[in-house]
């Protein structure tokens, strides 16, 4: 999804009871053209938060660029 994006992309992390931002790594988490076709994460109560934990762990397998901001964060593919 990064690759095909081609440039940085909004984290946009929220949880389960917010809305995801359009466009954001958050909403492409939640919606069904994903490799599971939708939600990320099983259990009602624990999911969301995809663009906040799985970006960091795509950093640290050198996948991904993520910025390490206070606010505003975006990643792009390497």
């Amino acid at each position: 999804m990064l690759k095909k994006h081609g440039d940085w992309m909004e984290l946009g992390s929220a949880d389960e009871q917010k809305g995801a931002k359009d466009g954001t790594v958050e909403a492409w988490g939640r919606s069904g053209i994903n490799p599971i076709g939708g939600w990320y994460g099983l259990k009602k109560e624990l999911r969301g938060r995809f663009g906040m934990y799985v970006p960091p762990l795509m950093d640290a397998l050198g996948l991904a660029e993520v910025d390490h901001n206070a606010r505003g964060n975006r990643m792009r593919a390497i």
